[in-house]
């Protein structure tokens, strides 16, 4: 069966909430999801997983910092060794702000996107035929907007969920068709031990 880890961090719960969305979409096509915050995940998890996806509050125009170390902890020392090449991946997120254009949730998850490409990873977006896209969708992954225009909160609906909960089924779908597979062409070499041994001791 395939594996999916969903990797999370919330200060209030709306990115929870939108995490198991997402985790129960993907139960839906009978894969194995561990669901875990980004303090509690390892890098053995990424390692043993098929799919890895992850979720973020909006914290100033960009994923909140406890995803980014996540992504420095793991994704960054994995790409060294080329260990999550041909894995799937996917983002989602959760925020406010002021005005009516997201509040960066483009920018945040096009920086954990940009991470999952950089190693390898096989990306599955939002296509604007999701259902709950018209509430939630930003291409890349679904948003949720927990704030209104002047910052009201307002938490996440039920059909920003939806978003969330279709945004799962298709990564474990996907995952589904490509896990065990080695699809990638392999020829580069890995950097030097000594550097390796540099980012993975800190």
């Amino acid at each position: 069966m395939a594996k999916i880890l969903i990797v999370y961090t919330t200060s209030i719960g709306n990115t929870k909430k939108m995490a198991e969305a997402v985790a129960d979409g993907a139960r839906s096509v009978e894969t194995a999801v561990t669901l875990k915050s980004s303090e509690e995940a390892t890098i053995e998890d990424v390692r043993d997983c098929d799919a890895l996806i992850l979720g973020s509050p909006i914290r100033h125009r960009t994923a909140d910092a406890r995803i980014k170390k996540f992504i420095e902890d793991t994704l960054e020392q994995l790409w060294l060794t080329d260990e999550v090449v041909g894995k799937v991946g996917g983002v989602f997120s959760v925020g406010g702000g002021y005005g009516n254009m997201g509040a960066g949730c483009e920018l945040a998850q096009l920086g954990m996107l940009s991470a999952m490409a950089a190693c390898g990873m096989i990306l599955v977006t939002l296509p604007k035929t999701t259902p709950g896209f018209e509430v939630a969708g930003m291409h890349w992954g679904p948003n949720g907007r927990s704030g209104d225009v002047v910052m009201k909160p307002v938490g996440v609906t039920e059909e920003m969920l939806e978003a969330g909960y279709h945004h799962g089924a298709n990564i474990a779908r996907v995952t589904q068709q490509l896990a065990g597979k080695d699809l990638m062409d392999k020829g580069n070499v890995a950097p030097p031990p000594e550097i390796v041994k540099m980012f993975t001791q800190g």
